[in-house]
């Protein structure tokens, strides 16, 4: 029985996708070979869609909570799906995905009227007026509460536009096209709102069959694209919610034999993707994140990421954005990112693991190790895999000698600044030296030590040492990734784990002004207290702990599970206390752990992860 677009086709549209994808998701795993050979494309379009139907069934259960037990309205359900699947995304399939559901929700729950486009949207746009010609509703205007045919016309277009801004360099021949064909389908049809699904349907499934022909990776596996495959299946399950009935069945994805490719005169096929899983040598890792960030700094941002690597698709809006880019120095991703605003949910994946993961139970087929830009290459001479170096150094620069202690228990060789003296680039290859390791991570610990650090690195390599910075701001940043070192692992993933602990670790730090001056808070005086979140002042005060408790409070509203408070030279303990007991009475399950910095310039450091 057709279904009109309302709160429940949405949430039945969830489901009946969510369902189909965990039957499809081995599948489309199989056949997912672009834009990186990594199989994991249907289980992250599965997880994509599950936040997506988590977010759904929320809003319905917060309504029927309520004392009037309300039904959501559809505005509720879609900009819930579109929130859910930004927050849950997975992939590069996942993360467009989100977008797409984005646009759609745009227009279903703003109900605005057939008209032009917002401003700026170009990249593979259509008509986003009026429908094409004969396609005039047949059944008359909508229910109150329910969007009509035309409004899913204009929703799918507006998600194929979307996803194609997001995408830095859109490529032919991927879930992008058939979007754009399922959009085409929906504004050349004519009828109810569940014959524009199905025709969407229709139009994505015959632009999924022609993908071989417009992207040379896929004829080459005799294979459509993954992606697309998944959106195909997700439209279905729009088409059967609206009309009550399955769409034509997808042909199975499976790889099929494939024309065989010319073999180069090494015996090498020209055509592979490499053993690391990155084609045609692509970058080594895939860092995605959530990122809290105002517009202008996104732009910025994706220049920034657009230029460190390849597969950038940034989504989202109103403060909030899904970053997914693939990159061979994973750090300097989550970097411009921290530079942008506040990352968290941060995750790297090391694509050489995902390669040999996804090929598990496939002929063994050695390769090079995937490898962050600042390192030696992966291979000896003999082109077989580089065997891992048995001995590695963590190098610490820190501001106090508690702080050096603390690093020394954990292992690492501190190097200790004084006020207004920064270390030069020789005092840190010095270290290196003295560490007698093959490996060697640094930690500046300062943003304005990253060059320095840069530096030695790359002196570090000229005398045989594999050395990679990770470019932590402060030291609670280099205290988190200390905790997740672990010399026992593959110096790859040693790095991308401390990396990623660095870039979900907040800091603030306090100090006093020296001098009346200009501020981001406003304008301090001379023995006032400064609190400064990520580097900005954020808080002026005149008592230290109440100042570190208004700082405290402000980071801890965007949440945290662990509070670090590194104190400075001289500040008594019953600060400690003081701050320790805030957090306990006022944050629930937020622990605390303090230690003695002596730092003598900031009396007080906090990180929050």
């Amino acid at each position: 029985m057709p279904h009109t677009l309302d709160a429940d086709a949405v949430r039945m549209w969830c489901g009946l996708a969510l369902d189909a994808l965990g039957r499809a998701r081995a599948d489309i795993d199989a056949i997912n070979v672009y834009p990186v050979a990594d199989g994991d494309t249907g289980t992250n379009l599965y997880l994509t869609v599950e936040s997506a139907a988590q977010a759904v069934d929320a809003a319905f259960n917060g309504h029927a909570a309520t004392a009037a037990a309300s039904r959501p309205t559809l505005a509720d359900v879609v900009r819930a799906m579109a929130h859910g699947a930004l927050i849950g995304a997975r992939g590069n399939s996942g993360t467009i995905l989100a977008q797409l559901l984005r646009g759609m929700a745009d227009v279903l729950a703003d109900g605005a009227a057939a008209g032009d486009p917002p401003a700026g949207d170009g990249a593979g746009a259509g008509d986003c007026g009026a429908p094409a010609a004969g396609a005039a509703d047949a059944a008359g205007p909508a229910p109150a509460g329910a969007a009509d045919a035309d409004g899913l016309r204009r929703a799918l277009r507006r998600a194929a536009d979307l996803a194609y801004l997001a995408v830095a360099h859109p490529v032919e021949g991927t879930v992008l096209t058939v979007a754009v064909a399922a959009a085409e389908g929906a504004e050349r049809a004519a009828g109810d709102v569940a014959a524009v699904a199905r025709a969407a349907y229709e139009g994505a499934r015959t632009a999924l069959r022609a993908t071989p022909g417009q992207l040379d990776v896929l004829a080459r596996a005799g294979v459509v694209d993954a992606g697309g495959y998944g959106l195909v299946t997700v439209l279905g399950g729009l088409a059967e919610a609206l009309s009550g009935e399955s769409p034509a069945a997808l042909a199975p994805a499976r790889p099929r034999p494939a024309t065989p490719a010319p073999v180069a005169s090494d015996g090498q096929d020209p055509g592979a993707c490499p053993a690391d899983g990155a084609p045609d040598g692509g970058p080594a890792f895939e860092v995605i994140y959530l990122l809290e960030a105002d517009d202008t700094a996104v732009t910025a941002l994706r220049e920034r990421l657009d230029a460190l690597g390849d597969s950038l698709v940034v989504v989202g809006g109103d403060g909030l954005w899904n970053v997914h880019v693939h990159v061979d120095d994973a750090g300097a991703a989550v970097e411009a990112g921290i530079q942008a605003g506040r990352p968290y949910r941060v995750r790297i994946t090391h694509f050489g693991a995902a390669a040999r993961k996804a090929g598990a139970g496939a002929p063994d087929r050695p390769g090079p190790a995937a490898v962050l830009p600042d390192q030696p290459g992966a291979q000896d001479p003999t082109g077989g895999p580089r065997a891992e170096r048995a001995t590695r150094a963590v190098v610490a620069v820190v501001p106090g000698e508690g702080l050096a202690v603390l690093c020394a228990e954990a292992g690492a060789t501190a190097v200790a600044t004084r006020p207004g003296e920064p270390p030069a680039s020789g005092e840190l290859v010095d270290a290196v030296r003295r560490t007698a390791a093959r490996e060697v991570v640094l930690l500046p610990n300062d943003t304005e030590l990253h060059h320095t650090a840069a530096a030695a690195a790359a002196q570090a390599r000229a005398e045989g040492v594999r050395a990679a910075v990770i470019p932590t701001r402060s030291a609670v940043q280099g205290i988190a990734a200390l905790a997740v070192h672990e010399p026992g692992r593959s110096f790859d993933e040693d790095v991308v784990a401390m990396t990623s602990a660095a870039g979900a670790t907040r800091y603030a730090e306090l100090a006093v002004a020296e001098r009346q001056s200009w501020t981001m808070a406003g304008v301090c005086q001379a023995g006032d207290v400064l609190g400064m979140i990520d580097g900005d002042v954020a808080l002026i005060g005149s008592e230290l702990a109440a100042t570190a408790e208004a700082v405290l409070d402000r980071m801890l509203a965007s949440g945290g599970e662990m509070v670090t408070l590194v104190l400075g030279a001289g500040l008594p303990d019953e600060v400690a206390e003081r701050l320790e007991r805030h957090v306990r009475e006022g944050h629930f399950a937020v622990d605390t752990v303090v230690y003695q910095g002596g730092q003598p310039t900031a009396p007080l450091i906090i990180g929050i992860e």
